[in-house]
């Protein structure tokens, strides 16, 4: 006999697309928590079960993380970045690195062919406030000024595909870019605010090769940074410790004398 539609969308559905909705625009960010049970049940004018099973579902698929005590937590901006956080999760330090290299390196490529005088405003923007997070000597501000300037580098490749990518592994790195931050590494390495400007004067000079070349190199330095116990690490590079101090940061701008940033 043929098959007949019989798809309803049942209210949790509509809840679960909500909430969904605020999370991927952005009105509840990665890391932040969500508002209580009570104010949704009231926001939404829906039941309580309502309200806990659209939580669940989201908590199943990982967007969500309920914290004992404390309440619940947006961990990711859609299912398919939640999936990308958990194999994040089981692979090394140096494994992730690798696949962010392969991402920065087209989207420098492309963000040269194809960026607008918007988009080379942005990442002057960026490339500013970068090191201007550097100055401050807050490695949790330094680490999301750095994401977002190269976020920036992928929107204006104009992929929307490889931005999403970038946008789901780049909410999954922040630990493996605090290992990069607290490796101990010689001047050379770790200042490399020369290399992010070079990254923009290249899609200025709408130089493909040269963008590639120099995303590709800044992500190598801290790739065999990865690949190098430090002086006080027995075990291997690549499970590095993800784990960071504002110190590390002032202390390796007071061995500057240009003040240029960090490398990751």
């Amino acid at each position: 006999m043929p098959l007949r539609s019989t798809a309803r969308t049942s209210l949790v559905d509509l809840v679960i697309e909500q909430l969904e909705r605020l999370i991927a625009e952005g009105e509840w960010e990665v890391g932040t928590k969500i508002p209580a049970e009570p104010v949704l049940v009231e926001q939404l004018d829906v039941g309580r079960n309502t309200v806990r099973e659209a939580v669940r579902a989201l908590v199943h698929t990982g967007m969500l993380e309920p914290r004992q005590g404390d309440g619940t937590y947006v961990r990711a901006r859609s299912d398919f970045g939640a999936a990308v956080q958990r194999r994040l999760r089981r692979a090394e330090n140096l494994e992730a690195y690798e696949v962010r290299a392969s991402l920065e390196r087209d989207a420098a490529r492309y963000a040269a062919e194809r960026r607008t005088d918007a988009d080379l405003a942005a990442l002057r923007g960026a490339l500013a406030e970068r090191g201007r997070a550097w100055d401050s000597g807050d490695v949790a501000a330094f680490i999301d000024a750095d994401m977002h300037f190269h976020r920036t580098v992928a929107a204006a490749a104009h992929n929307s595909v490889l931005a999403e990518l970038y946008e789901h592994l780049g909410d999954a790195l922040h630990a493996t870019l605090q290992a990069v931050v607290r490796t101990p590494l010689p001047d050379a390495v770790r200042h490399q605010l020369h290399a992010h400007t070079a990254i923009v004067d290249a899609i200025e000079a709408r130089d493909a090769d040269a963008a590639e070349r120099a995303a590709l190199a800044h992500l190598t330095e801290a790739m065999d940074a990865l690949r190098e116990p430090g002086p006080d690490d027995g075990a291997a590079a690549g499970h590095t410790p993800a784990a960071a101090t504002t110190d590390t940061i002032t202390d390796s701008s007071a061995d500057s004398s240009d003040g240029e940033g960090d490398h990751a």
